[in-house]
């Protein structure tokens, strides 16, 4: 059987590994308009920002890794058409060659793109993304040029708040600016999110949020400022970081969509054409929080799909066990993590929910200040039948690899009473004996 495969980054990679490692009888091709694959994105910031030594680690594997195993792969090569009834993918290489794959399964792994402000002004010189490793060292050299001094950011979602660290920690001045009230918003509750924009202003970013933007300003052809509809301001480039769409711009005629445009699959992948599987940022997923279908890119998901199409496609069925869309964010000492639904989102979707707070230290009080931290943790959960839907957490402790227990938690449909005697170990060096969790299952009770 031959699979083609079109995109190299997590999903693509993660499908075609799955293939080439547990089906022998797979024919692989890997297409990819880029001059490399698996980059990690989610470093770029910290590569940008100088707190690792360089980019080279964030790509986790190769060509010849693939080539290895057997596979066909075509890097700088862009896919001009499909013919979805002769089942043959049309491509041309970077000087012009053109060439056609024929295929019994077709895998799209395309991946989303930034979006673009519509606003006048936005094909300014000087306006910077954020996705490829490629726009990664845009970013990076542009720091660099002489009088570059003051840049602005537009977009505090996770991309557009890391690299205002990462400008910071280069020196600049930095502006930031997003349209909601705080930075985090699609993530965290307001108490939460909060806590990060107190964050970044006492590290010296200047935050101008619940400000609509409606004009880029410019000179000579390059960006100066932004005038939004409280203010203008000066600075020397623009980072955009407002967001991603799906890319999904093959079969416009023939394959179903999603609300948003990407792709729709079913628990396996598979799209409206049986031979054509869709995988990461270009297709939904499924929500256990919402139990119904939902876009949310994230990189694991992208793995996670690209594992699941790769078994079905090979003729292996496996249903996706799901996805609660689990983050963290780690800026200035201060980390967040959610999963699942916040409170805006569960109204948003028409679940009536009901949340509990506490707050606590992550160790006993008698363990050195230095190595302990106050934990804030908030448990969402449905106001008829408890069930768990969402979490956050906020600390200066690492409490990353908690979110996974409640990730965990709402994929198994857990209330919050499964919480309140939960199995949780006690040792002064982790943790506390009346563990924060435990606490605030116990106080869910009390409120109800």
């Amino acid at each position: 059987m031959k699979t083609v495969i079109i995109g190299t980054n997590h999903a693509g990679i993660a499908a075609a590994n799955t293939l080439l490692d547990n089906y022998d009888d797979q024919e692989v091709v890997m297409l990819d308009r880029n001059t490399n694959l698996s980059y990690l994105g989610c470093g770029t910031a910290l590569w940008v920002g100088r707190q690792i030594d360089g980019y080279e680690g964030l790509f986790y594997t190769k060509p010849e890794d693939f080539e290895g195993k057997g596979a066909k792969i075509s890097l700088e090569t862009n896919v001009t058409d499909i013919d979805f009834d002769k089942k043959v993918v049309y491509a041309e290489t970077k000087d012009g060659e053109t060439f056609e794959e024929s295929y019994d399964r077709l895998i799209l792994a395309t991946g989303s793109a930034p979006i673009a402000l519509p606003i006048p002004g936005h094909d300014l010189d000087g306006i910077y993304f954020l996705k490829l490793f490629q726009e990664g060292q845009e970013v990076d050299h542009a720091l660099d040029e002489p009088g570059v001094e003051t840049v602005g950011v537009i977009g505090a979602g996770y991309i557009g708040v890391e690299i205002a660290e990462a400008c910071k920690r280069r020196g600049k001045k930095v502006i930031q600016f997003d349209a909601a009230p705080t930075s985090l918003a699609n993530y965290y509750d307001p108490e939460f999110a909060e806590l990060m924009d107190k964050n970044l202003e006492e590290h010296g970013i200047e935050t101008h949020f619940g400000e609509l933007a409606q004009e880029f300003i410019g000179e000579n052809g390059h960006v100066t400022g932004l005038r939004t509809d409280k203010g203008t301001y000066d600075f020397d480039m623009l980072i955009s970081a407002v967001g991603f769409r799906p890319n999904a711009e093959f079969g416009k005629d023939h394959l179903e969509r999603f609300a948003n445009g990407a792709y729709k699959v079913d628990r396996h992948f598979q799209t409206s054409d049986p031979d054509v599987f869709a995988i990461g940022d270009c297709a939904n997923n499924y929500s256990n929080a919402l139990r119904e279908p939902a876009y949310i890119a994230l990189a694991s998901n992208a793995v996670r799909s690209g594992i699941v199409a790769a078994h079905n496609v090979a003729g292996h069925e496996v249903e996706g066990a799901g996805i609660q869309g689990s983050n963290g964010i780690s800026i200035f000492g201060l980390n967040l993590i959610s999963t699942g639904l916040n409170l805006h989102s569960a109204e948003k979707a028409g679940i009536e929910v009901e949340h509990v707070d506490f707050e606590d230290l992550q160790k006993p009080a008698f363990m050195p200040e230095d190595e302990n931290a106050k934990v804030k943790i908030r448990i969402i959960y449905e106001k008829d039948g408890h069930r768990v839907v969402g979490a956050q957490l906020a600390s200066t402790y690492d409490i990353s690899m908690l979110i996974h227990m409640f990730s965990l938690a709402i994929q198994d449909g857990k209330t919050v009473e499964d919480l309140q005697l939960l199995d949780l170990f006690f040792l002064p060096h982790f943790n506390q004996p009346y563990n924060y969790v435990t606490m605030a299952a116990l106080q869910a009770s009390k409120n109800n």
